[in-house]
Protein backbone atom coordinates (compact mmCIF):
# COMPACT_ATOMS: atom_id res chain seq x y z
CA UNK A 1 0.00 0.00 0.00
CA UNK A 2 1.36 3.41 -0.92
CA UNK A 3 1.52 6.22 1.57
CA UNK A 4 1.96 9.90 1.21
CA UNK A 5 5.03 11.51 2.73
CA UNK A 6 4.94 12.02 6.49
CA UNK A 7 1.95 13.98 7.73
CA UNK A 8 2.50 17.72 7.58
CA UNK A 9 1.45 20.14 10.29
CA UNK A 10 0.34 23.44 8.82
CA UNK A 11 0.88 26.54 10.97
CA UNK A 12 -1.62 29.35 10.92
CA UNK A 13 -1.08 31.67 7.95
CA UNK A 14 -1.74 35.31 7.34
CA UNK A 15 -4.02 36.38 4.52
CA UNK A 16 -0.97 37.53 2.53
CA UNK A 17 0.73 34.17 3.01
CA UNK A 18 -2.44 32.39 1.95
CA UNK A 19 -2.64 34.46 -1.20
CA UNK A 20 0.96 33.67 -2.05
CA UNK A 21 0.30 29.97 -1.48
CA UNK A 22 -2.77 30.08 -3.76
CA UNK A 23 -0.59 31.02 -6.74
CA UNK A 24 1.74 28.05 -6.42
CA UNK A 25 2.84 28.25 -10.04
CA UNK A 26 1.88 30.14 -13.16
CA UNK A 27 1.96 28.19 -16.42
CA UNK A 28 1.98 30.02 -19.74
CA UNK A 29 1.10 27.66 -22.58
CA UNK A 30 1.94 28.90 -26.06
CA UNK A 31 -0.69 28.15 -28.68
CA UNK A 32 1.13 27.25 -31.89
CA UNK A 33 -1.23 24.29 -32.29
CA UNK A 34 0.94 21.35 -33.34
CA UNK A 35 3.88 21.89 -31.06
CA UNK A 36 4.80 22.36 -27.42
CA UNK A 37 6.16 25.33 -25.49
CA UNK A 38 5.35 25.94 -21.83
CA UNK A 39 6.77 28.53 -19.45
CA UNK A 40 6.43 27.67 -15.75
CA UNK A 41 7.02 30.39 -13.18
CA UNK A 42 7.49 29.34 -9.56
CA UNK A 43 8.04 31.75 -6.67
CA UNK A 44 11.30 31.20 -4.83
CA UNK A 45 11.61 31.42 -1.04
CA UNK A 46 13.00 34.96 -1.38
CA UNK A 47 10.03 36.04 -3.54
CA UNK A 48 11.89 36.15 -6.87
CA UNK A 49 10.64 34.16 -9.87
CA UNK A 50 12.09 30.80 -10.89
CA UNK A 51 11.57 30.11 -14.60
CA UNK A 52 11.36 26.72 -16.24
CA UNK A 53 10.81 26.45 -20.01
CA UNK A 54 9.59 23.11 -21.38
CA UNK A 55 10.25 22.70 -25.12
CA UNK A 56 9.85 25.24 -27.91
CA UNK A 57 8.82 24.01 -31.34
CA UNK A 58 6.22 23.79 -34.07
CA UNK A 59 5.45 21.17 -36.72
CA UNK A 60 6.98 21.85 -40.13
CA UNK A 61 3.55 21.69 -41.81
CA UNK A 62 2.31 24.88 -40.13
CA UNK A 63 2.44 27.79 -42.57
CA UNK A 64 4.50 30.63 -41.13
CA UNK A 65 5.64 28.41 -38.28
CA UNK A 66 9.14 29.90 -37.79
CA UNK A 67 7.71 33.43 -37.64
CA UNK A 68 5.12 32.35 -35.06
CA UNK A 69 7.82 30.68 -32.97
CA UNK A 70 9.84 33.90 -33.28
CA UNK A 71 6.90 35.76 -31.72
CA UNK A 72 6.79 33.16 -28.95
CA UNK A 73 10.50 33.45 -28.16
CA UNK A 74 10.23 37.24 -28.15
CA UNK A 75 7.36 36.98 -25.68
CA UNK A 76 9.39 34.60 -23.48
CA UNK A 77 12.24 37.09 -23.45
CA UNK A 78 9.88 39.92 -22.56
CA UNK A 79 8.37 37.90 -19.72
CA UNK A 80 11.62 36.52 -18.29
CA UNK A 81 14.19 39.12 -19.24
CA UNK A 82 15.99 36.31 -21.06
CA UNK A 83 16.76 34.39 -17.87
CA UNK A 84 15.73 30.73 -17.71
CA UNK A 85 16.69 28.67 -14.68
CA UNK A 86 15.94 25.29 -16.25
CA UNK A 87 15.24 24.44 -19.89
CA UNK A 88 13.56 21.04 -20.30
CA UNK A 89 13.83 19.29 -23.67
CA UNK A 90 11.39 16.39 -23.49
CA UNK A 91 12.39 14.53 -26.67
CA UNK A 92 13.87 14.82 -30.13
CA UNK A 93 10.95 15.83 -32.36
CA UNK A 94 10.83 18.96 -34.51
CA UNK A 95 7.56 20.21 -33.04
CA UNK A 96 9.24 20.32 -29.60
CA UNK A 97 12.69 21.71 -30.44
CA UNK A 98 12.56 23.59 -33.75
CA UNK A 99 12.54 27.02 -32.09
CA UNK A 100 16.03 26.54 -30.69
CA UNK A 101 17.28 26.45 -34.28
CA UNK A 102 14.89 28.65 -36.27
CA UNK A 103 14.92 31.34 -33.54
CA UNK A 104 18.55 30.84 -32.48
CA UNK A 105 19.34 34.52 -33.03
CA UNK A 106 16.69 35.37 -30.44
CA UNK A 107 17.83 32.67 -28.03
CA UNK A 108 21.55 33.50 -28.23
CA UNK A 109 21.35 36.22 -25.57
CA UNK A 110 19.31 34.12 -23.14
CA UNK A 111 20.95 33.03 -19.90
CA UNK A 112 20.02 29.38 -19.27
CA UNK A 113 21.38 27.95 -16.03
CA UNK A 114 20.74 24.28 -16.81
CA UNK A 115 19.24 22.06 -19.52
CA UNK A 116 17.38 18.87 -18.58
CA UNK A 117 17.11 15.97 -21.01
CA UNK A 118 16.23 12.27 -20.86
CA UNK A 119 18.90 9.57 -20.68
CA UNK A 120 17.99 8.70 -24.28
CA UNK A 121 19.75 11.89 -25.46
CA UNK A 122 23.00 11.22 -23.58
CA UNK A 123 25.86 10.49 -26.03
CA UNK A 124 27.83 8.80 -23.23
CA UNK A 125 25.05 6.26 -22.57
CA UNK A 126 25.53 2.92 -24.39
CA UNK A 127 21.81 2.17 -24.67
CA UNK A 128 21.10 5.69 -25.90
CA UNK A 129 23.81 5.25 -28.55
CA UNK A 130 22.16 2.02 -29.72
CA UNK A 131 18.79 3.72 -29.95
CA UNK A 132 20.35 6.67 -31.75
CA UNK A 133 21.87 4.34 -34.34
CA UNK A 134 18.46 2.89 -35.06
CA UNK A 135 16.95 6.37 -35.39
CA UNK A 136 19.66 7.45 -37.83
CA UNK A 137 19.24 4.37 -40.03
CA UNK A 138 15.46 4.67 -39.99
CA UNK A 139 15.42 8.38 -40.84
CA UNK A 140 17.83 7.89 -43.76
CA UNK A 141 15.82 4.98 -45.16
CA UNK A 142 12.47 6.74 -44.78
CA UNK A 143 13.81 9.90 -46.37
CA UNK A 144 14.97 7.86 -49.39
CA UNK A 145 11.61 6.10 -49.71
CA UNK A 146 9.75 9.38 -49.33
CA UNK A 147 11.74 11.00 -52.13
CA UNK A 148 11.18 8.00 -54.41
CA UNK A 149 7.43 7.89 -53.77
CA UNK A 150 7.14 11.64 -54.32
CA UNK A 151 8.48 11.15 -57.86
CA UNK A 152 6.23 8.22 -58.79
CA UNK A 153 2.99 8.46 -60.75
CA UNK A 154 -0.04 6.21 -60.52
CA UNK A 155 0.49 5.00 -56.97
CA UNK A 156 -2.12 2.71 -55.50
CA UNK A 157 -4.30 4.17 -52.78
CA UNK A 158 -2.34 2.18 -50.21
CA UNK A 159 1.06 3.40 -51.38
CA UNK A 160 -0.28 6.96 -51.67
CA UNK A 161 -1.27 6.61 -48.03
CA UNK A 162 2.23 5.37 -47.18
CA UNK A 163 3.68 8.40 -48.97
CA UNK A 164 1.45 10.81 -47.05
CA UNK A 165 2.22 9.06 -43.78
CA UNK A 166 5.95 9.31 -44.43
CA UNK A 167 5.64 13.03 -45.08
CA UNK A 168 3.92 13.44 -41.72
CA UNK A 169 6.49 11.39 -39.81
CA UNK A 170 9.43 13.08 -41.52
CA UNK A 171 7.89 16.39 -40.51
CA UNK A 172 9.01 15.52 -36.96
CA UNK A 173 12.58 14.99 -38.16
CA UNK A 174 13.21 17.81 -40.65
CA UNK A 175 12.51 21.51 -40.97
CA UNK A 176 11.25 23.25 -44.09
CA UNK A 177 14.83 23.88 -45.23
CA UNK A 178 15.89 20.29 -44.55
CA UNK A 179 17.40 20.93 -41.11
CA UNK A 180 17.69 17.82 -38.99
CA UNK A 181 15.96 17.72 -35.63
CA UNK A 182 19.32 16.78 -34.10
CA UNK A 183 20.65 20.25 -34.92
CA UNK A 184 17.76 21.86 -33.06
CA UNK A 185 18.18 19.59 -30.05
CA UNK A 186 21.92 20.32 -29.92
CA UNK A 187 21.25 24.06 -30.21
CA UNK A 188 19.08 23.76 -27.09
CA UNK A 189 21.80 21.86 -25.24
CA UNK A 190 24.37 24.54 -26.03
CA UNK A 191 22.27 27.19 -24.29
CA UNK A 192 23.18 25.70 -20.90
CA UNK A 193 25.75 27.49 -18.78
CA UNK A 194 26.86 24.03 -17.64
CA UNK A 195 29.32 22.01 -19.76
CA UNK A 196 26.57 19.55 -20.72
CA UNK A 197 22.88 18.94 -20.06
CA UNK A 198 21.69 17.10 -16.96
CA UNK A 199 20.28 13.72 -17.97
CA UNK A 200 17.49 11.96 -16.09
CA UNK A 201 15.90 8.53 -15.90
CA UNK A 202 13.31 6.94 -13.61
CA UNK A 203 14.46 5.26 -10.43
CA UNK A 204 16.37 8.00 -8.70
CA UNK A 205 15.20 10.04 -5.72
CA UNK A 206 12.90 13.02 -6.28
CA UNK A 207 14.78 16.06 -7.53
CA UNK A 208 15.08 19.06 -5.23
CA UNK A 209 15.69 22.53 -6.66
CA UNK A 210 17.65 25.19 -4.82
CA UNK A 211 15.39 28.07 -3.85
CA UNK A 212 12.21 26.00 -4.17
CA UNK A 213 12.01 24.11 -0.85
CA UNK A 214 8.30 23.39 -1.33
CA UNK A 215 8.80 21.50 -4.59
CA UNK A 216 9.82 17.96 -5.48
CA UNK A 217 10.22 16.78 -9.07
CA UNK A 218 9.67 13.10 -9.89
CA UNK A 219 11.04 11.56 -13.10
CA UNK A 220 8.62 8.94 -14.46
CA UNK A 221 9.99 8.34 -17.95
CA UNK A 222 11.43 7.41 -20.33
CA UNK A 223 11.88 3.78 -19.34
CA UNK A 224 15.02 1.73 -19.85
CA UNK A 225 12.98 -1.31 -20.89
CA UNK A 226 13.05 -1.73 -24.68
CA UNK A 227 9.68 -3.47 -24.64
CA UNK A 228 8.15 -0.37 -23.04
CA UNK A 229 9.82 1.95 -25.54
CA UNK A 230 8.28 0.06 -28.44
CA UNK A 231 4.79 -0.49 -26.99
CA UNK A 232 2.00 1.48 -28.59
CA UNK A 233 -1.75 0.94 -28.62
CA UNK A 234 -1.92 -2.50 -26.98
CA UNK A 235 0.32 -5.43 -26.17
CA UNK A 236 -0.63 -7.35 -29.33
CA UNK A 237 0.52 -4.50 -31.58
CA UNK A 238 4.21 -4.02 -30.97
CA UNK A 239 6.83 -2.83 -33.42
CA UNK A 240 10.11 -3.96 -31.85
CA UNK A 241 13.07 -1.64 -32.07
CA UNK A 242 15.13 -4.72 -32.83
CA UNK A 243 13.31 -5.15 -36.14
CA UNK A 244 13.94 -1.57 -37.13
CA UNK A 245 17.49 -2.35 -38.17
CA UNK A 246 16.50 -5.02 -40.72
CA UNK A 247 13.63 -2.86 -42.00
CA UNK A 248 15.98 0.07 -42.50
CA UNK A 249 18.68 -2.07 -44.10
CA UNK A 250 16.20 -3.71 -46.47
CA UNK A 251 14.85 -0.36 -47.61
CA UNK A 252 18.34 1.11 -47.96
CA UNK A 253 19.52 -1.85 -50.04
CA UNK A 254 16.46 -1.68 -52.27
CA UNK A 255 16.95 2.01 -52.89
CA UNK A 256 20.62 1.49 -53.69
CA UNK A 257 19.82 -1.29 -56.15
CA UNK A 258 17.16 0.77 -57.91
CA UNK A 259 19.36 3.82 -58.18
CA UNK A 260 22.70 2.13 -58.92
CA UNK A 261 24.56 3.92 -61.70
CA UNK A 262 27.36 1.34 -61.76
CA UNK A 263 27.00 -0.73 -64.95
CA UNK A 264 28.92 -3.56 -63.34
CA UNK A 265 26.62 -3.72 -60.30
CA UNK A 266 25.50 -7.29 -59.64
CA UNK A 267 22.32 -8.05 -57.77
CA UNK A 268 22.95 -11.56 -56.50
CA UNK A 269 19.26 -12.06 -55.72
CA UNK A 270 18.03 -11.28 -59.22
CA UNK A 271 16.96 -14.29 -61.37
CA UNK A 272 18.18 -12.54 -64.53
CA UNK A 273 21.36 -10.92 -65.72
CA UNK A 274 21.28 -7.14 -65.61
CA UNK A 275 21.43 -6.80 -69.41
CA UNK A 276 18.36 -9.00 -69.91
CA UNK A 277 15.05 -7.28 -70.31
CA UNK A 278 13.98 -3.64 -70.21
CA UNK A 279 13.99 -1.58 -67.02
CA UNK A 280 10.45 -0.88 -65.86
CA UNK A 281 11.14 2.84 -65.69
CA UNK A 282 12.17 2.81 -69.36
CA UNK A 283 9.10 0.80 -70.41
CA UNK A 284 6.81 3.18 -68.55
CA UNK A 285 8.40 6.03 -70.50
CA UNK A 286 7.61 4.32 -73.84
CA UNK A 287 10.81 2.35 -74.55
CA UNK A 288 9.98 -0.39 -77.10
CA UNK A 289 12.77 -2.66 -75.94
CA UNK A 290 15.56 -4.37 -77.86
CA UNK A 291 13.35 -6.92 -79.72
CA UNK A 292 11.82 -5.26 -82.83
CA UNK A 293 9.08 -7.91 -82.91
CA UNK A 294 7.75 -6.84 -79.50
CA UNK A 295 6.76 -3.35 -78.36
CA UNK A 296 7.56 -3.64 -74.64
CA UNK A 297 6.32 -0.12 -73.92
CA UNK A 298 2.89 -0.80 -75.47
CA UNK A 299 2.63 -4.12 -73.67
CA UNK A 300 3.36 -2.54 -70.30
CA UNK A 301 0.88 0.26 -70.89
CA UNK A 302 -1.84 -2.14 -71.94
CA UNK A 303 -1.36 -4.83 -69.32
CA UNK A 304 0.33 -3.08 -66.43
CA UNK A 305 0.45 0.67 -66.15
CA UNK A 306 -2.89 1.76 -67.73
CA UNK A 307 -4.99 3.61 -68.60
CA UNK A 308 -4.77 3.12 -72.38
CA UNK A 309 -6.62 4.44 -75.40
CA UNK A 310 -10.31 5.20 -75.03
CA UNK A 311 -11.08 3.01 -78.08
CA UNK A 312 -9.47 -0.08 -76.53
CA UNK A 313 -11.57 -2.97 -75.36
CA UNK A 314 -13.11 -2.47 -71.94
CA UNK A 315 -11.00 -5.21 -70.39
CA UNK A 316 -7.82 -3.48 -71.62
CA UNK A 317 -8.53 0.05 -70.50
CA UNK A 318 -6.95 0.23 -67.09
CA UNK A 319 -4.73 -2.47 -65.69
CA UNK A 320 -2.88 -0.21 -63.23
CA UNK A 321 -4.37 -2.18 -60.36
CA UNK A 322 -1.85 -4.88 -61.27
CA UNK A 323 1.13 -2.66 -60.46
CA UNK A 324 3.34 -3.79 -57.60
CA UNK A 325 6.55 -1.95 -58.45
CA UNK A 326 6.23 0.33 -55.42
CA UNK A 327 4.89 -2.26 -53.00
CA UNK A 328 8.32 -3.31 -51.75
CA UNK A 329 8.47 0.09 -50.07
CA UNK A 330 5.35 -0.69 -48.06
CA UNK A 331 7.44 -1.81 -45.08
CA UNK A 332 8.30 1.87 -44.69
CA UNK A 333 4.90 2.24 -43.02
CA UNK A 334 5.89 -0.16 -40.24
CA UNK A 335 9.29 1.48 -39.85
CA UNK A 336 7.78 4.99 -39.79
CA UNK A 337 5.23 3.96 -37.15
CA UNK A 338 7.96 2.39 -35.07
CA UNK A 339 10.23 5.42 -35.33
CA UNK A 340 7.49 7.93 -34.54
CA UNK A 341 6.07 6.18 -31.51
CA UNK A 342 9.47 4.98 -30.31
CA UNK A 343 10.74 8.54 -30.18
CA UNK A 344 7.56 9.73 -28.46
CA UNK A 345 8.10 7.06 -25.82
CA UNK A 346 11.54 8.53 -25.08
CA UNK A 347 9.83 11.63 -23.69
CA UNK A 348 11.13 12.96 -20.39
CA UNK A 349 8.12 12.80 -18.06
CA UNK A 350 8.08 15.07 -15.00
CA UNK A 351 5.67 15.27 -12.07
CA UNK A 352 5.90 18.39 -9.90
CA UNK A 353 4.75 17.92 -6.30
CA UNK A 354 4.05 20.80 -3.92
CA UNK A 355 5.13 19.41 -0.55
CA UNK A 356 2.78 21.35 1.72
CA UNK A 357 -0.39 20.63 -0.26
CA UNK A 358 0.67 17.28 -1.83
CA UNK A 359 -0.77 18.51 -5.16
CA UNK A 360 0.89 17.40 -8.40
CA UNK A 361 1.33 18.83 -11.90
CA UNK A 362 2.05 16.26 -14.64
CA UNK A 363 3.98 17.10 -17.83
CA UNK A 364 4.40 13.88 -19.87
CA UNK A 365 5.79 15.35 -23.11
CA UNK A 366 4.52 13.14 -25.95
CA UNK A 367 4.69 9.93 -23.92
CA UNK A 368 2.66 7.15 -25.47
CA UNK A 369 1.36 3.90 -24.05
CA UNK A 370 4.66 2.12 -23.39
CA UNK A 371 6.07 5.05 -21.45
CA UNK A 372 2.91 5.36 -19.32
CA UNK A 373 2.71 1.64 -18.52
CA UNK A 374 6.36 1.60 -17.43
CA UNK A 375 5.50 3.86 -14.47
CA UNK A 376 3.37 1.19 -12.80
CA UNK A 377 6.11 -0.22 -10.57
CA UNK A 378 7.87 3.06 -9.76
CA UNK A 379 8.12 4.06 -6.10
CA UNK A 380 10.14 6.58 -4.14
CA UNK A 381 10.93 6.53 -0.40
CA UNK A 382 10.08 9.98 0.92
CA UNK A 383 10.33 10.77 4.62
CA UNK A 384 8.63 8.01 6.57
CA UNK A 385 6.44 6.95 3.64
CA UNK A 386 6.55 5.72 0.07
CA UNK A 387 5.31 7.58 -2.99
CA UNK A 388 4.17 5.53 -5.99
CA UNK A 389 3.28 6.58 -9.50
CA UNK A 390 -0.37 5.72 -8.82
CA UNK A 391 -0.23 8.02 -5.81
CA UNK A 392 1.19 10.86 -7.93
CA UNK A 393 -1.52 10.39 -10.57
CA UNK A 394 -4.24 10.34 -7.91
CA UNK A 395 -2.95 13.67 -6.59
CA UNK A 396 -2.52 15.26 -10.03
CA UNK A 397 -4.52 18.47 -10.26
CA UNK A 398 -3.13 19.68 -13.60
CA UNK A 399 -2.28 17.70 -16.73
CA UNK A 400 -0.47 18.79 -19.86
CA UNK A 401 -2.09 16.24 -22.17
CA UNK A 402 0.42 14.02 -23.98
CA UNK A 403 0.94 14.01 -27.75
CA UNK A 404 -1.75 16.56 -28.60
CA UNK A 405 -4.51 14.31 -27.31
CA UNK A 406 -3.94 11.44 -29.74
CA UNK A 407 -5.76 8.14 -29.27
CA UNK A 408 -2.79 6.14 -28.02
CA UNK A 409 -1.08 8.82 -25.93
CA UNK A 410 -2.94 8.31 -22.65
CA UNK A 411 -3.95 4.82 -21.47
CA UNK A 412 -7.28 4.14 -19.84
CA UNK A 413 -6.54 1.89 -16.84
CA UNK A 414 -3.02 3.13 -16.11
CA UNK A 415 -3.81 6.71 -17.06
CA UNK A 416 -7.26 8.27 -16.94
CA UNK A 417 -8.63 5.85 -14.37
CA UNK A 418 -5.88 6.90 -11.92
CA UNK A 419 -6.47 10.65 -12.36
CA UNK A 420 -9.01 10.90 -9.57
CA UNK A 421 -8.51 14.37 -8.08
CA UNK A 422 -11.74 16.41 -8.07
CA UNK A 423 -9.60 19.49 -8.80
CA UNK A 424 -8.12 18.13 -12.05
CA UNK A 425 -7.70 20.60 -14.93
CA UNK A 426 -5.95 20.08 -18.28
CA UNK A 427 -4.38 21.73 -21.31
CA UNK A 428 -4.17 20.18 -24.80
CA UNK A 429 -1.56 21.64 -27.20
CA UNK A 430 -3.33 20.93 -30.47
CA UNK A 431 -5.06 22.46 -33.46
CA UNK A 432 -7.61 20.11 -34.97
CA UNK A 433 -7.60 21.76 -38.42
CA UNK A 434 -3.81 21.54 -38.70
CA UNK A 435 -3.86 17.91 -37.52
CA UNK A 436 -6.22 17.01 -40.36
CA UNK A 437 -3.90 18.70 -42.86
CA UNK A 438 -1.01 16.43 -41.89
CA UNK A 439 -3.18 13.29 -42.03
CA UNK A 440 -3.22 12.71 -38.27
CA UNK A 441 -6.90 11.82 -38.33
CA UNK A 442 -8.86 12.52 -35.17
CA UNK A 443 -6.65 14.64 -32.96
CA UNK A 444 -7.54 15.38 -30.29
CA UNK A 445 -9.32 12.06 -30.04
CA UNK A 446 -12.98 12.36 -29.11
CA UNK A 447 -12.78 9.63 -26.47
CA UNK A 448 -9.97 11.43 -24.68
CA UNK A 449 -11.78 14.76 -24.88
CA UNK A 450 -14.92 13.22 -23.43
CA UNK A 451 -13.01 11.58 -20.57
CA UNK A 452 -11.17 14.83 -19.81
CA UNK A 453 -14.30 16.94 -19.90
CA UNK A 454 -15.97 14.55 -17.44
CA UNK A 455 -13.04 14.26 -15.04
CA UNK A 456 -12.26 17.98 -15.04
CA UNK A 457 -15.90 19.16 -14.98
CA UNK A 458 -15.16 21.09 -18.16
CA UNK A 459 -11.83 22.60 -17.06
CA UNK A 460 -10.05 21.78 -20.33
CA UNK A 461 -8.21 24.38 -22.40
CA UNK A 462 -7.12 23.71 -25.99
CA UNK A 463 -4.60 25.65 -28.01
CA UNK A 464 -7.22 26.14 -30.73
CA UNK A 465 -10.04 27.35 -28.47
CA UNK A 466 -11.78 30.22 -30.34
CA UNK A 467 -11.92 32.48 -27.25
CA UNK A 468 -8.11 32.73 -27.25
CA UNK A 469 -8.26 34.95 -30.34
CA UNK A 470 -10.15 37.60 -28.33
CA UNK A 471 -8.07 39.63 -25.89
CA UNK A 472 -11.11 39.70 -23.61
CA UNK A 473 -12.00 36.06 -24.22
CA UNK A 474 -12.89 33.75 -21.35
CA UNK A 475 -13.12 29.96 -21.11
CA UNK A 476 -16.46 28.25 -20.65
CA UNK A 477 -15.65 27.36 -17.04
CA UNK A 478 -15.43 29.85 -14.21
CA UNK A 479 -12.21 30.69 -12.41
CA UNK A 480 -11.28 30.05 -9.72
CA UNK A 481 -12.35 26.45 -10.18
CA UNK A 482 -10.57 23.23 -9.37
CA UNK A 483 -6.83 23.85 -9.44
CA UNK A 484 -7.14 26.93 -11.68
CA UNK A 485 -7.20 30.21 -9.77
CA UNK A 486 -7.07 32.60 -12.73
CA UNK A 487 -6.85 32.54 -16.53
CA UNK A 488 -5.30 35.14 -18.85
CA UNK A 489 -4.62 35.05 -22.57
CA UNK A 490 -3.14 37.06 -25.43
CA UNK A 491 -4.12 36.85 -29.11
CA UNK A 492 -1.58 36.47 -31.88
CA UNK A 493 -0.35 39.30 -34.02
CA UNK A 494 -2.88 39.64 -36.85
CA UNK A 495 -0.11 38.95 -39.37
CA UNK A 496 0.19 35.40 -37.99
CA UNK A 497 -3.45 34.60 -38.56
CA UNK A 498 -6.28 34.05 -36.08
CA UNK A 499 -5.85 32.40 -32.73
CA UNK A 500 -4.15 32.90 -29.41
CA UNK A 501 -0.46 33.46 -28.80
CA UNK A 502 -0.63 32.14 -25.26
CA UNK A 503 -2.95 31.21 -22.44
CA UNK A 504 -1.78 31.49 -18.85
CA UNK A 505 -3.16 29.83 -15.73
CA UNK A 506 -2.42 30.41 -12.06
CA UNK A 507 -2.50 27.05 -10.30
CA UNK A 508 -2.96 26.35 -6.62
Amino acid sequence: MSRRPATRTRPARTAAAAAQQAAGVTVRHYCQGIGDCHLLTFKKADGTPFRMLIDCGIHVSIAGGPALVGDIVADIRKETGGKIDILVVTHEHWDHVSGFLTAKDLFKDFVVADVWMAWTENPADAEATELDKFKGQAITALQGVGQKLDGMQGLSSYMAGVRDGLQSVLGFQFGAAGERVRSARDAAAKLSQKPSPTYFEPGGPPVSIDGLPNLRVYVLGPPRDKAALRLEEKASEMFPLASGGPFARALASGLKMNEAADADYVDELSPFERNVGTPLSAALNGDKGSDPAVDIGAYVRKHYSGPVSAVAAMEDRDQSWRRIDADWMGIAADLALQLDRGVNNTSLVLAFEFIDSARVLLFPGDAQIGNWLSWKELKWPVGQGTVTSADLLARTVYLKVAHHGSQNATPQKQGFDLLTSPDLSAFIPTNKVDAVKVHWGEMPYDGILTALETKTKGRVIRADDPWLADKNGKPAFAAPSGSIQAVRSAPRDAARGPGGLWVEVDLA
